[in-house]
């Protein structure tokens, strides 16, 4: 009599599990038809690298970026929160840019120039020069200096030349250290008159600091500076004005910072040297805007509906140096969310708990944008089941590391992986405890590790040998749509629908136990 008790009362469960489990296979055999018959991965990264360009925080790019990703949410049925994030001082906008060498046999330039650094007036033409290194050197050649560009040491590392007050400082510094050097030169110089050559003391070498003169050169009437750089050329921002505060629109830097393929840098430079008589051309169209200009997170929100104060959170950064397109960094992270998103509303799909589909701002910038989104809603960090981040390249996904206390869970969400395409077999992997970390890492999932939330990723492969590197492209001119891998940023849009998905429908938030190492 007990038993047929227990079996009505658990009946009715038993027909409700069913039921959900029927639905939820439903929407998942429906995102994998969608997914594999009109995946619209590359159309979403063709818009935003091709219509858009690089999204630096605080250019038009970047504002039409998250406005158009926050149309297409609602477009898909979702709920919308454009996060405030901050704001910088001063906007920038990159135009294009030109360059050749004139005289000789010429050749077309080949460089870039960070953020946050000036343009050209114009086309401008001048005769080239090496930098002085001492006083004497400068004094001697600033009547040439005007209408000059002049070769700067140093290799570029992406980092305009620092012309706030720290940077002045140390300039300072080594110019006197040069001066010293100098003089104890001339001494040897006159000492070695008497000497025998095989007994002549070497001179001392100057120390080494990129634009020693870089006021005075600029207020003697330079047309810009040039730095030799590896390639492919790497150019990022102006960090240090930008955070200090210095640069606003009544205070920008007023000569081009420009970074030159390393091979033709030593063809000029050796020229120059050999006082053989050329000029370089330039035209470069970097603009302002003035600020501040605030800038957002982008979240899209599919709410839950037996747990809407639980969340799983996908996604990637909307933010991207504009050197390049952002292709890669992160357009091959944060479009395949976009079409999980869109997969998962297409299907018809009704996550028990919510979905937050997050365009991170500012990554670039120091995480910022999930640094934000981390400490506004402290309150809900307890109740994140996961954090999927995506910012490692288009390769595909193949592979997530569980702890043993999820193995079950993932079991079942991820036994429709290996119907989808059998050139891209899933594997769940044993996950292999760690401390929580004290400071970020270096992408957006960071902030979320620290606050103690799981944050599984998926491992990545390139199993049909298309050569990627990362390296190649990490903020540099080769970031760009055609670097991404259409059929692996398909398959990861589908794998992260199916998975976000099957975690958010889960009857409990994702166990934590033997995620960190217990202190």
């Amino acid at each position: 009599m007990k038993r047929i008790i227990l079996f009505l009362l658990l009946a009715p469960m038993m027909v409700l599990f069913s039921v959900s489990t029927a639905q939820d296979r439903k929407v998942i055999d429906k995102i994998i038809e969608i997914g594999t018959t009109d995946n619209q991965s590359m159309d979403h990264l063709d818009i935003l690298c091709n219509r858009f360009g690089g999204r630096l925080v605080g250019s038009d790019a970047y504002e039409n970026a998250a406005e158009w990703c926050a149309s297409k949410f609602r477009e898909w049925g979702m709920q919308v929160e454009m996060d405030e994030v901050g704001e910088v001082p001063v906007g920038f906008n990159r135009g294009p840019w030109f360059g050749r060498m004139l005289g000789e046999k010429g050749m077309v330039l080949h460089f870039a120039t960070p953020s946050h650094t000036a343009g050209t007036k114009g086309v401008q033409r001048g005769h080239v020069l090496i930098e002085p290194k001492t006083r004497a050197e400068f004094e001697r050649m600033k009547g040439k200096l005007n209408g000059a560009w002049v070769l700067i040491s140093g290799m570029n590392t992406g980092w305009p030349v620092d012309y706030s007050e720290r940077g002045d400082s140390v300039r300072t510094s080594v110019i006197e250290d040069n001066r010293e050097i100098a003089e104890k030169n001339r001494e040897i110089r006159i000492a070695n008159r008497e000497k025998p050559e095989d007994e002549q003391e070497e001179l001392i070498p100057m120390k080494e600091e990129p634009a020693l003169f870089y006021k005075a050169m600029v207020e003697a009437g330079i047309l810009g500076i040039i730095q030799a750089s590896p390639v492919p050329i790497r150019a990022l921002y102006d960090r240090k004005n930008i955070n200090s505060g210095t640069l606003t629109f009544d205070n920008l830097p007023k000569v081009p910072d420009i970074k030159l393929d390393e091979h033709q840098y030593k063809i000029i430079e050796q020229m120059v040297k050999e006082r053989r008589y050329f000029q370089l051309e330039f035209d470069i169209r970097n603009h302002w805007k003035p600020g501040p200009v605030k800038y957002h997170n982008v979240i899209g929100i599919i709410p839950g509906t037996r747990y809407p104060d639980e969340y799983v959170i996908m996604g990637g950064h909307l933010d991207a140096y504009d050197v390049g397109t952002g292709g890669v960094d992160d357009g091959s992270g944060m479009t395949p969310a976009m079409e999980a998103a869109r997969l998962i509303m297409k299907a018809g799909g009704k996550p028990k708990r919510t979905i937050l589909v997050c365009m991170w701002a500012a990554e670039e910038f120091g995480l910022l944008g999930s640094s934000h989104w981390v400490e506004e809603n402290t309150d809900k960090l307890d109740r994140v089941s996961n954090m999927f981040n995506r910012d490692g390249g288009p390769t595909v996904a193949n592979s997530i590391s569980v702890t043993e206390a999820m193995r079950d869970d993932f079991e079942k969400i991820c036994r429709p992986l290996n119907d989808i395409n059998p050139d891209f077999p899933f594997e769940i992997r044993d996950y292999t405890a760690r401390k929580r970390p004290e400071k970020p890492w270096g992408t957006d999932s960071g902030p979320f590790a620290v606050a103690g939330v799981p944050t599984l990723s998926f491992g990545t492969a390139d199993p049909k040998g298309y050569d990627f590197s990362y390296r190649e492209i990490w903020h540099t001119e080769r970031d760009l749509y055609n670097k991404s891998i259409p059929e692996y940023q398909e398959h990861t849009a589908v794998v992260t629908a199916i998975v976000v998905y099957g975690v958010a429908n889960l009857d409990h938030l994702l166990s934590r136990e033997g995620y960190f190492i217990e202190e």
